[in-house]
């Protein structure tokens, strides 16, 4: 069944206010109030680490974070369905870990249902913001970090991961170490991901072991390059 498309005769400016309000009141639909409320703050903090890392990017993140989890409560055979409706081959990853699912659907329904948010960098965020990808962006990131830490979040993983990234961007005074805080907290996201899966022995993605490892490098590269001296301080 074709999903309604609600925001068909949206303003011109999608990213507007405007646009941004009816969107909000939009998702609404797809989720029961407790995600919805979650979904508010995934798009509060989104705005705030965009403000800091890519004002640029502060609008499509908003966008990208209301709609991140808008097939998060369909069952497994929704999720399924969904995938045999888009023609998309039904991954082994989701099958092992149904939480996989909504990432990937949801960055498969938002063109038809939200046609006006098919902007590609959103539908890689979306798609991105759960098991992670190898080459994440910087919109990636910001929308994975911001589902991991906003404010209504209670979980003890969750509540030092957001105290670990708030005490280091404090101290943060060049674009260069925001980045590399904002790196290091992903990076930090998926140790402790990481470690939870196994503790609760349950399927690991190989994206996601792939993803922290790219991290990993990343990290390990901007260390590196602050060591070697410019032209100027050699001797």
């Amino acid at each position: 069944m074709k999903e309604k498309n609600i925001l068909s005769s949206a303003p011109a400016d999608p990213y507007g206010e405007e646009g941004l309000s009816l969107l909000r009141e939009a998702v609404r639909e797809y989720m029961t109030e407790k995600r919805y409320l979650h979904t508010l703050g995934v798009e509060r903090k989104a705005a705030e680490l965009a403000a800091r890392h890519a004002p640029e990017k502060t609008a499509k993140l908003r966008a990208a974070a209301l709609l991140h989890d808008i097939t998060k409560e369909r069952s497994a055979e929704e999720q399924i369905a969904l995938c045999a409706r888009f023609s998309v081959p039904v991954p082994r990853d989701c099958l092992e870990s149904p939480k996989l699912f909504h990432s990937l659907t949801a960055s498969l329904l938002i063109p038809e249902a939200f046609p006006l948010y098919a902007d590609p960098e959103i539908l890689t965020a979306v798609a991105r913001h759960t098991a992670g990808h190898p080459e994440m962006t910087l919109c990636d990131k910001i929308l994975y970090l911001a589902d991991w830490i906003e404010d209504t979040r209670t979980f003890p993983t969750c509540v030092k991961l957001r105290a670990w990234y708030d005490r280091r961007i404090c101290a943060a005074d060049t674009g260069e170490k925001r980045e590399a805080v904002l790196e290091k907290t992903v990076l930090r996201s998926f140790d402790v991901m990481i470690r939870e899966i196994l503790k609760e022995k349950r399927a690991l993605a190989l994206i996601t072991v792939e993803t922290r490892n790219a991290l990993l490098r990343e990290c390990a590269e901007r260390k590196n390059k602050r060591k070697i001296p410019t032209h100027g301080s050699e001797k």
